[in-house]
Order: structure tokens, then sequence, then C-alpha cells
């Protein structure tokens, strides 16, 4: 190319002048890292595939946190009482410490659906709600009244953060919002073996339910039990918003010795559990079935999956099985330019849904 001619440059996705800045859920941004193009011209780019050297080194550094798990009296202490440590944290970070999850109704429009003064009643289960730092900004923009949003989360002082802030159903509020403590993965009750559902919910009643970085904190034991009751709280049709860490994060990449619990599930400095998924396990977990399209996970990466699983019955697996509204992995390369460092982060971005009653009705006509 003679040195006079030099490549169209589209304008950087945060400017409103972008005709191409993108509104389409699922897309991650529109920022490509092509051939010739200068990794360090921006602080992030979209869509990135880890280069050799990367793998390399994070297979590296994955072996060195291996050798050196968290002892055996340390991973007993972590996950007998998690929420001792969730406890711990709110305690010590307040609902500034945190930023407002704005770009929800972007990747999940069914919120904005749900909000329009104009939309059914409906009932939004929001898990893990922490701060308040997505239960507020949905809130903030509803418009319709007869949305109740509960926003549950197993740390009682979380739950006390979202109740004294000034916006927990403020005078101007639209709607309500309820906060509690629930565990996810409570198992079911002991004499009538019914789900053990977040206060003020009855079976089968949800519209929504948010998971958004919340199943990476659980242990894969508690998996199984976190899915049926999420099952047991939606209605037929009712929809999962997932989101959280993928297989390959610098997250996990930067863990060091004694943080290593078992294979890609490690512990954080403040005691806090964190989980890194990868796309096969997550829908094999929620649909209940492999992907034939896909290769299934195998060695360490399956063994968690398997064991999550075996702890339900034939019959439970079969029952319990989400249909994959969408799936996208959302890689991003973010570029420190002073350090010329390259730092790779990535994302699992799900919605499931509980079957509606007439594919259920199908599903059992077919299988008769």
């Amino acid at each position: 190319m003679p040195g006079y001619i030099h490549p169209v440059r589209k304008p950087r996705t945060d400017s409103s002048q972008n005709p191409e800045k993108r509104s389409d859920p699922f897309q991650f941004g529109s920022r490509y890292l092509e051939e010739g193009d200068d990794i360090f011209s921006y602080n992030a780019w979209d869509h990135v595939e880890t280069d050799e050297t990367y793998r390399v080194f994070a297979e590296d550094m994955y072996a060195k946190q291996r050798s050196e798990p968290v002892s055996e009296f340390d991973k007993k202490r972590f996950n007998e009482t998690p929420e001792r440590w969730w406890n711990k944290f709110y305690s010590n970070n307040n609902a500034n410490f945190f930023k407002d999850r704005k770009w929800l109704h972007q990747e999940f429009p069914i919120l904005s659906d749900l909000s329009k003064a104009d939309a059914a009643p409906s009932v939004i289960l929001e898990v893990g709600a922490g701060a308040g730092n997505t239960a507020f900004p949905v809130m903030k923009l509803n418009q319709n009244p007869g949305l109740t949003l509960h926003a549950c989360d197993f740390s009682k002082k979380a739950v006390e953060v979202i109740q004294k802030s000034p916006d927990y159903n403020a005078e101007n509020m639209l709607g309500t919002l309820h906060a509690s403590v629930w565990d996810i993965a409570a198992p079911p009750h002991p004499e009538t073996e019914k789900a053990t559902l977040p206060e003020g919910i009855e079976p089968g009643t949800v519209d929504v339910v948010v998971l958004i970085f919340i199943f990476s904190a659980l242990a894969p034991s508690q998996w199984a039990q976190a899915v049926k009751n999420v099952w047991a709280c939606l209605k037929p049709g009712g929809q999962v918003l997932f989101r959280d860490y993928g297989r390959g994060d610098l997250a996990q990449v930067r863990f060091k010795k004694g943080r290593y619990m078992e294979e890609n599930f490690y512990v954080r400095g403040d005691g806090t559990r964190v989980y890194f998924f990868d796309e096969e396990e997550l829908r094999r977990l929620w649909t209940g079935t492999r992907n034939e399209g896909a290769e299934a996970s195998e060695g360490r990466e399956g063994d968690a999956l398997d064991a999550a699983m075996d702890r339900l019955s034939v019959k439970e697996r079969t029952e319990e099985r989400f249909e994959v509204v969408n799936f996208g992995v959302d890689r991003r390369m973010l570029v420190n330019r002073q350090r010329r460092l390259k730092m790779y982060r990535c994302w699992m971005q799900a919605r499931f849904k509980k079957p509606d009653l007439a594919s259920v009705d199908a599903n059992s006509a077919a299988e008769a």
C-alpha cells in the first residue's frame, strides 16, 4: 500500500457520532482488531481471542496455582460458611464501592419491557443483590406501578446496605422493592421437601431471575440445587438473565499461590470465592444435556460439573431443563499503553428460559 494511503479509521465506540455504536444485546462492542492495527492505539478492543503467548503463560500460571493450593483446613473454612466472608466484605465496603449496572437494559431488553408504564404486573427476582447496584438502576427507570423486584442476597450485611439506602422504596419510586436474605443454594425444607424460596415469593410466580456475577460465588457442589431453586421460583416461560466470569479471564490467570480450591475455583484474599466458567459447562448445567455440537469438557474441567449434576436424580435432571434463548462470550483485550501490556477479559452471558406450558405439553406428547 502506498505510504500516502491511510486506512479509514472508525470513530471511537463511545463517540456520539459513531454510526456503528451498538444497541443490540449480546453484540459486545464493535471495535474489532484487524490485521495491521496498532494494538496500543486504544485502551480496549472487542471480540479478541487470546494469542499463543498468552495461552502458554496462562497454562503456566494454572500449573503453579495447582501446585500450591489452599490448605484442606482453609478450604473447609471458606466452604462451610461462605456468607461469613461476604458479611465481612459488605461491612468493609459501602454502596459507593460499586458501580451501578446501567448496561442491564441494553443487554437484557426484557427488563425494559417489564418496566413500561403499560406493562402487566410482574415480578423480578435478583439473586446476589449486593449493595443494590442492579436493583436501584432497574427501579429508577421503572414506569410500571405493578412491578415488584425482590433483591436477595445470602449476606445479611448486603441486605442491610440496600435497606439503609435513601433510594430504598423512595417516595418517588414506582413499583415495590423488597430486600431479603436468601441463599440460592438452600436445600429443600426437611419436612416438606419443598424448595426453600425467598421471602414473599410463591412457587412459579417470578417472571425474571437476574443472576449477575453470583453463580461464580457458589461451590460447584451447590450448582445443581441452585438451578432447582431458580426453576421453582419461575413461572412457565420465565427467564434467567445470566452474566459471570469466563474461563481464562485475567482475574483467574492472576491468582497466586494459596488461592486454588479446585479446578477453576479460587478464594480471594478477602475470603470470598469465585469460579470461572466455560460455555459448554453452563449450557449443560442449565439445559441438563450435553451440547452435541461442542466439545464436551473433559478431565479436570468436567469433574466439577459431573459431581454437581450427579447430585440430582435422573428424574429431576430430565424435569429441570431450561432452554437457551441467547448465549454469548464477551471477550475483550484491555491495553495499558504506558506499560505496553495486553490484558484479556472474558465473561459469559446468557438468557435461559423455563419452557412454557405449550412447550412442555408438546414435548410430553412427543415422548409418549
